[in-house]
């Protein structure tokens, strides 16, 4: 079992920055990719970014590309996801999810959720 558990979530101005973590804990992540997703209110959860099991591939939602940055230091079980210049459309609880296939949209484990809000 793999336990996710994300922080760094908050309220920020359009235009500011925020830095999400999501630290495992468990099991080591090394062979799982991982994502963030993020689901606003009435809205489905979709994926905004993932990143491959050695983080030498990277792929984002066209929304988000040259704002966010996905990352993740597999020596202590975390991931990262900066996101700059933020839009009150990115408003959304942002979810982290690991799962064993890059390509595939299927998550073994899932966390909690963080609240991110961004006023205009």
């Amino acid at each position: 079992q793999v336990q996710l558990i994300e922080s760094g979530g908050g309220w920020v101005q359009a235009g500011g920055s925020l830095s999400l973590s999501c630290a495992a804990s468990g099991r080591t992540i090394t062979n799982y990719a991982l994502a963030w997703l993020r689901q606003a209110p009435g809205k489905e959860r979709v994926l905004v970014a993932k990143i491959t099991q050695r983080g030498i591939s990277t792929s984002y939602a066209d929304s988000v590309k040259g704002r966010f940055t996905i990352s993740r230091d597999n020596a202590k079980n975390t991931v990262y996801l900066q996101m700059n210049n933020l839009k009150p459309e990115d408003t959304a609880v942002y979810y982290c999810a690991a799962g064993r296939s890059f390509s595939a949209a299927v998550y073994d484990y899932w966390g909690q959720g963080t609240q991110v809000t961004v006023s205009s």
